[in-house]
């Protein structure tokens, strides 16, 4: 291996190791002292309860563990949201399970709480997938309460959701492991089965100090609205159990009886391992998002062998179209090509540029992809669409929206992959998160931003330039140069994967090695769901 790849590996595994700490950090969620305490009460951890519901040794992946990442840092942070998601399986069914982290806040609804619960609800109604709610759960965070309560996508589009899904006939179970309190006590209601275990789980719509407060009577919570009230007087639930392990287990017990539900058929055959080790990526990504790299060097190491078939392989080269398999499953890939690539003209490319013609190979690759039923897979490592006086007299803007047009349109399942850069409109046409993919994940090297920093900060310095020379001022070389790194600073820190990652714009950021992992459980999970719509790319400007 030559310099640069030992220099690039060593980068990238730095980068994963550095991925691995935040997110053991982020599992600890309240702290360990918490932990502590809630052991004491005889009560498992959110993530405890997921690891014994969930079937051992099978695979399992985790939506949003960065959610919350360095934000709220005034009201005390707030790891993982507050909620831990999972997609993995009960008995060999796949589902998703959304477990309230009581170490944080007690369980309390943050806005990103709101906005990774909503996550967790699309992702089981986009795939039909059972979903699991462990509550425990203080309600909302009222300090913030304005951020959470009253907009659409706030904390009653949860119960909203729950009659949508009930109407679906999607399965919802929910175990009530702790407080469950207010508006948040729809939801167990609102499941098709609610669970609740013996003195630590309570439900009520205000709590004892509040019936207190308000009517002046004297109760304790758990004859309030504890397990013995609401399975032997009310009828709330459906279920009592003497404790988390308890409950866990009837969960397991009702999910075993659940029939088998229509596929929507995409192709699989057996998994076969890429012919190439998938540990050189870390050799073969450069170091600088500048850099330029051959990605079907990184297509070859994440596809089945011997399994890519090229489309239209001479002709629009700054994006790779491909038929392959990834764990066995049929997929249509989509990937930007970040080498200088020279067209039969004799033109130089630009790697990471959306030309025209590449624009139209990808349009008509994706509805080739949507006649065949072949779920498409989004490699992004892309700097935007090319521009200049040829570009526009040749109609990119025209040829871009047909992409757009056709990522927006498809009804297949759509999986994104942040490898690289991710910039501009190019975000928008390789399926940035706004265009529905059914995952989206970053690696740690990507960037997401409306442009380069260096580039954005080159104009936002003009910006401010200009306007303090307005006003008579003079600025210094070396004040130019501190103006231009303090904004640069500011909008690399925005450019981050974990920055998108704490706001839900990707759903993880992961480890190269695991990108067959995630785009195979996606699929199965999008096998839950019958395509029921055709394709349609509606008018067109020819």
């Amino acid at each position: 291996m030559d310099l640069k790849f030992n220099q690039n590996e060593d980068h990238n595994k730095l980068s994963v190791s550095s991925l691995k700490r935040k997110l053991a950090k982020v599992s600890l969620g309240g702290g360990e002292s918490r932990i502590e305490k809630l052991h004491a009460q005889g009560k498992l951890t959110a993530r405890e309860r997921i690891d014994y519901l969930l079937d051992k040794n099978a695979t399992a992946i985790e939506i949003g563990a960065l959610a919350g990442d360095q934000m709220y840092q005034e009201h005390g942070g707030c790891p993982s949201a507050g909620v831990v998601v999972k997609i993995g399986y009960i008995g060999g069914k796949q589902c998703i399970v959304v477990a309230n982290d009581a170490t944080v806040k007690a369980g309390a609804w943050f806005p990103i709480t709101g906005k990774k619960n909503l996550r967790a609800q699309e992702i089981s109604i986009e795939n039909r997938l059972p979903i699991i709610y462990l509550v425990d759960s203080a309600g909302v965070y009222l300090p913030m309460q304005d951020e959470i309560f009253p907009d659409k996508e706030h904390f009653g589009r949860i119960f909203r959701n729950n009659a949508q899904m009930s109407s679906m006939g999607i399965t919802q179970i929910a175990v009530v492991m702790g407080s469950c309190v207010a508006g948040g006590a729809y939801l167990p209601i609102m499941s098709d089965e609610a669970i609740i275990v013996e003195n630590t789980g309570s439900i009520f719509l205000a709590g004892s100090y509040l019936v207190k407060a308000a009517i002046g009577e004297q109760i304790d919570n758990q004859t309030l609205g504890g397990a013995t009230t609401h399975s032997e007087i009310s009828g709330v639930t459906d279920y009592k159990a003497k404790d988390d392990q308890h409950a866990l287990d009837i969960v397991k017990n009702i999910m075993d009886k659940i029939g088998e539900e229509p596929k929507a058929g995409f192709n699989r055959k057996k998994t076969i391992k890429p012919l190439f080790e998938p540990q050189d990526i870390y050799g073969l990504l450069p170091k600088s998002r500048t850099q330029p790299y051959d990605t079907y060097e990184i297509i070859e190491r994440l596809i089945d062998a011997n399994s890519l078939e090229e489309y239209k392989a001479g002709y629009g080269k700054t994006i790779i179209c491909a038929y392959a398999r990834i764990d066995g499953w049929a997929v249509g890939i989509v990937a930007n090509q970040r080498k200088m690539v020279k067209t039969k003209k004799g033109e130089l490319q630009f790697g990471g540029v959306i030309y025209s013609d590449s624009a139209d190979k990808a349009t008509r690759f994706i509805a080739n992809c949507n006649q065949k039923k072949i779920p498409l897979v989004f490699l992004q490592d892309v700097t935007g669409f090319m521009v200049g006086s040829k570009s526009e007299h040749g109609g990119i803007i025209k040829d871009g929206a047909k992409m757009v047009n056709a990522v927006s349109n498809s009804v297949v399942p759509k999986f994104t992959v942040i490898m690289g850069n991710s910039y501009g409109a190019g975000n928008y046409a390789m399926c940035g998160k706004a265009y529905d993919p059914k995952l989206i994940v970053a690696w740690p090297s990507a960037e997401l931003a409306v442009m380069g920093g260096a580039q954005a900060a080159k104009v936002l310095l003009q910006i401010e330039t200009a306007s303090l020379k307005k006003k008579g001022e003079e600025i210094s070389e070396q004040q130019h140069q501190d103006m231009f790194d303090k904004i640069k600073s500011r909008y690399d820190e925005q450019t981050s994967p974990y920055y998108a990652a704490a706001r839900l714009w990707t759903d993880a950021i992961i480890d190269p090695l695991d990108t067959r992992k995630w785009i195979s459980m996606g699929i199965e999970a999008a096998n839950h769901a019958p395509i029921t719509k055709a394709f349609n790319m509606g008018v067109l400007q020819t």
